[in-house]
């Protein structure tokens, strides 16, 4: 699908960071940085911009902070003119304390990622990334679980009192279906005139990507992927099944092909992430997948690793 307004957005690195800490080295987050901009991709995201005061650096990697320092080791002399660099702050994890203007920064681009009950702190920050002269999109998590009346109140006062891009629909348990997401974007799009909808999908149950085509038939024009669905538990759409379906003459798939052989599929011997039984059942079940990633981290001779129906019934009957 053509659509000249389409804004695709590269996370991996900083959605795959959920996984191992933020650990990846400084020679794959270049040539992940490469490949994306090479293949056209409007966005990539590089990390989050999180508090030290909040994460331990001795336990979490760079790109959990993502300085502006550590940004010019990854572009190096060659900024690429096309594609922007993002960071993520967490509403509640993050301080406006970390943001230099943007002159002073290779950032062009500040995605804030909140809960309903702190979208006030996540307004705060996207103001705050605006007057310092950066572009801004605010993610919803946890969409699947959020009340009604509270989404439709932040959604008001993201209307009212932000200068955003974009709003995502973020699909945090991949809990969502077809059908929720034309609820949503629908929603999105009526409470919120002139802001673009954005979708971040999750794979519990392999319709990320099925999820992430239906938000774009519906309209929205920001869409997040990962290199081979790198990410949080089941993992993210996959980047380039989306570059595939959007068929823009722009976009170059090969050197994507060349960074996932080299660089992604080799970190599957350190980080598990794809579609698996306990994810599933923390997707359907619209649970955090807290739970499933602790179960599929134990070691394969662990007896209780594949024991799914323990895990099933336990997500049933929680223990109090």
């Amino acid at each position: 699908m053509y659509r000249p307004q389409i804004t695709v957005v590269d996370c991996t690195i900083r959605d795959g960071g959920l996984m191992n800490k933020s650990q990846f080295t400084l020679d794959c987050v270049q040539a992940v940085y490469k490949a994306i901009c090479e293949s056209g991709v409007h966005i990539v995201e590089l990390g989050y911009r999180n508090s030290r005061k909040m994460f331990d650096p001795e336990k979490y990697g760079a790109w959990r902070f993502c300085d502006d320092d550590m940004i010019k080791k990854v572009v190096g002399d060659k900024k690429y003119p096309y594609t922007k660099i993002a960071v993520m702050m967490d509403a509640h994890k993050s301080s406006i304390e970390d943001l230099l203007p943007k002159e002073k920064s290779l950032v062009d681009v500040v995605r804030c990622a909140t809960y309903v009950k702190d979208i006030d702190k996540c307004i705060m920050i996207v103001n705050d990334a605006v007057a310092k002269g950066y572009e801004t999109t605010i993610n919803i998590m946890s969409i699947s679980t959020a009340p009604e009346r509270e989404l439709n109140e932040a959604l008001q006062q993201i209307k009212e009192e932000t200068k955003i891009k974009a709003c995502y629909i973020v699909d945090s348990f991949g809990n969502l279906y077809s059908e929720d997401i034309d609820y949503f974007v629908s929603k999105y799009q009526k409470l919120l005139p002139g802001i673009e909808v954005g979708v971040h999908m999750h794979n519990n149950q392999q319709l990320a990507f099925a999820n992430t085509i239906e938000g774009i038939i519906r309209g929205a024009n920001y869409m997040d992927g990962t290199l081979y669905g790198l990410g949080r538990g089941a993992g993210n759409c996959c980047l380039e099944l989306l570059l595939g379906f959007l068929k823009n003459p722009k976009f170059n798939m090969r050197p994507l092909l060349d960074v996932i052989g080299s660089h992604i599929i080799p970190l599957q011997k350190e980080i598990n992430w794809g579609y698996s039984v306990p994810y599933m059942i923390t997707g359907i079940m619209n649970r955090h997948p807290e739970e499933a990633i602790k179960l599929m981290m134990l070691p394969e001779k662990d007896p209780t690793k594949y024991n799914f129906r323990t895990f099933y019934e336990r997500m049933l009957d929680p223990e109090p």
